[in-house]
């Protein structure tokens, strides 16, 4: 199961569950962005002019959603889209009392051993 990425949903008091690949992922994000844009009446050469990206790097994330992380969130600031990553890898809130105590703990530093140098008699 490890190498997908799970969504759950709640509809009608049901539970959907989807099971995804992270390049499946990617697909869809760039399949919504291609959405927008054209929603927007723009062409590839605008969105990546607007991005500040070039035409081959735009088209190949379109195509095969293949784009680094620096450069997805230039085109969701052009496309007004940024809010979804402000809540990606947010701690959830405490279950508890104990949780939240132990959050707000210092850690106790910890020191790594000291290694001799390979060759040294020290």
């Amino acid at each position: 199961m490890s190498g997908y990425i799970g969504f759950v949903y709640v509809t009608d008091n049901m539970l959907l569950i989807e099971l995804r690949t992270p390049a499946e992922v990617s697909r869809l994000l760039a399949g919504r962005v291609r959405a927008l844009r054209l929603q927007r009446e723009w062409t590839q050469q605008e969105m990546a002019e607007r991005a500040g990206l070039t035409l081959a790097t735009y088209r190949r994330f379109e195509h095969s959603g293949r784009i680094s992380l620096e450069r997805l969130l230039r085109i969701a600031v052009v496309l007004d889209a940024c809010g979804g990553f402000d809540q990606l890898f947010t701690v959830p809130p405490a279950r508890s009392l104990a949780e939240l105590a132990k959050r707000t703990q210092q850690p106790a530093r910890k020191r790594g051993r000291r290694t001799r140098a390979a060759g040294s008699t020290g």
